[in-house]
């Protein structure tokens, strides 16, 4: 036994020198390993900052860009809106001013009717006023002349309903304010109320428009 414990002690003996040089070179390596291992960790933290720092930055620019497109948006809205609306007066101008010039020319004569309703209502009273029982062949003279004014009154009649201009000789028909001018009511046997039963004067339409309204009178209750 005392041999072999010589034995490892001298196996042992040249390796001493070398485990005390690693024992006191050890705490220079621990300390290196450590800085490395710090430094490592310093530079992980540095990139995952940058990271987050350049992931703050784009998100900052894109709310910005979002803002921006949202403003520009709703501009772009209010301009839609407002070009729509002036179309849509241009519209309504160009639209009444087409109903102006029409109405112009279906009615800037009616002044000129007006005064020749005058006209017409004295040929008319022309040729109620000659006795039928005088226009014979031996009364040449007044027949011509009764004739030639029947035609006239027919001319120009023709000529009215050419430009728009109709006869209202509403007799038997139901009394109207819009076209009808009532002198009188009185009860009429056999009528009933509320028409005309006598046309005093003529009345006319103008393009459907009542340029002048009968005169009439209108039946009653009696």
């Amino acid at each position: 036994m005392a041999a072999v414990a010589q034995c490892v002690r001298g196996a042992l003996r040249p390796r001493l020198p070398l485990l005390s040089v690693a024992l006191r070179t050890s705490p220079r390596l621990l300390c290196a390993a450590t800085q490395q291992k710090n430094t490592g960790q310093n530079l992980e933290e540095d990139q995952s900052q940058n990271q987050n720092e350049q992931k703050v930055e784009p998100s900052s620019a894109e709310k910005l860009l979002a803002e921006e497109k949202a403003k520009l948006e709703e501009q772009l809205k209010e301009v839609t809106e407002k070009y729509k609306r002036a179309l849509a007066d241009a519209e309504n101008v160009r639209q009444r001013s087409q109903k102006l010039v029409e109405e112009a020319k279906l009615y800037g004569i009616q002044g000129f009717c007006k005064d020749l309703l005058e006209v017409a209502d004295i040929l008319e009273k022309a040729t109620e006023s000659v006795p039928k029982e005088e226009i014979k062949d031996e009364n040449p003279h007044l027949k011509s002349l009764y004739e030639g004014l029947v035609m006239t009154e027919i001319q120009i009649q023709k000529v009215f309903k050419k430009h728009g201009l109709l006869r209202l000789n509403p007799v038997g028909a139901k009394f109207d304010p819009y076209e009808h001018e009532a002198l009188f009511h009185a009860p009429v046997e056999g009528k009933e109320p509320g028409t005309i039963a006598l046309v005093s004067k003529i009345g006319y339409k103008l393009h459907g428009r009542t340029l002048r309204p009968a005169l009439v009178g209108v039946v009653k209750d009696a």
